[in-house]
């Protein structure tokens, strides 16, 4: 047998075990996932009873929508390559408190479509502020997760006028303003997203562990799961087009008009929108208050909701 042959037949050899132990370190690693403790209890992931409806935008996007419970609004805007479920164990606590929670999937997420005007992060401060017209929201805490954050942040940066009809309070959730952007990286990075790519990676045996840098210190096996599971249903021009407008966005100087309280919270573990954003967002939005969830990381609506639900009855009072 040749040099080379022994060569390339050690290299093959070598990968293989490497995708043995990485399968076998993974399987550990679900194992202990799958026996921390969840802050939410299985009724928290299931749907609301309420009522579902779908509003119709200005540009022709269908946009999956519900409401449950009575009392003072409470708006919850999600993240990219969420859905709307993500909010259902704030949803649920909320509900229990005596609030009524408003949510909807995100154009082209879910079960939403997209609209003529497409993917801005303009157009998802207009889809949220036509979402409380089609139901006459006054008086409401916008909550924003991730770009749900940067959709609260876009209403009042491009429409202050209605922000301020309809908002008595903001809590921008795990998000940022700007900063996304790493140059002459961006384009590659969107061609990435926007391809089959990313889906057939998280889809493999191994999508768990590439979606564990989400969470934090803990990671809960449910969680990481439905992060995944929404990923997958994500269409890939979704992926891609809105991780281009978030890598353009600068919404800083638009923020620093906000006069209702606002408290922007994150995650001390955080790697999606690592602390530094939210405190960006902080100092640029007269008196806003800075949260940090202590060993948590992106995704507090399911690593700490009951955190979220204290800062949304706080911003109420």
């Amino acid at each position: 047998m040749s040099t080379r042959r022994r060569l390339a037949l050690g290299g093959l050899a070598l990968g293989a075990a490497g995708v043995v132990a990485g399968v076998v370190a993974l399987q550990r690693a679900n194992a202990r996932w799958a026996g921390a403790t969840d802050p939410c209890a299985p009724a928290d992931y299931e749907p609301l009873d309420g009522s579902s409806f779908s509003v119709t935008t200005s540009d022709g996007a269908v946009l999956a929508a519900g409401q449950a419970g009575h009392g003072p609004w409470v708006v919850l805007a999600h993240g990219w390559t969420n859905t709307a479920a993500v909010w259902r164990p704030v949803a649920h606590r909320l509900v229990a408190q005596g609030f009524r929670a408003v949510w909807w999937d995100q154009r082209g997420h879910g079960d939403s479509t997209v609209g003529r005007d497409g993917y801005g992060i303009d157009r998802l401060g207009a889809d949220l502020g036509e979402v409380m017209a089609h139901l006459e929201v006054r008086d409401a805490i916008l909550v924003g997760h991730s770009m749900g954050g940067m959709t609260v942040q876009a209403l009042a940066t491009y429409q202050p006028q209605e922000f301020a009809a309809r908002a008595r309070g903001a809590l921008l959730v795990a998000t940022a303003s700007t900063g996304l952007s790493r140059g002459h990286l961006d384009a590659q990075a969107v061609a990435l997203m926007g391809s089959a790519l990313p889906a057939l990676a998280v889809g493999s045996p191994l999508g768990l562990a590439l979606v564990r840098g989400t969470v934090g210190a803990t990671v809960v096996r449910d969680h990481v799961m439905q992060v995944r599971d929404w990923f997958l249903h994500t269409p890939a021009a979704t992926r891609g087009e809105f991780l281009r407008s978030m890598l353009a966005m600068d919404l800083s100087q638009g923020i620093a008009t906000i006069a209702v309280p606002t408290t922007v919270m994150v995650g001390t573990r955080d790697r999606t929108t690592p602390p530094r954003m939210s405190e960006q967002i902080a100092e640029a939005v007269p008196g806003a208050r800075l949260v940090r969830s202590e060993g948590h990381g992106h995704m507090l609506p399911l690593e700490a909701p009951d955190e979220v639900v204290a800062e949304i009855v706080r911003l109420a009072g």
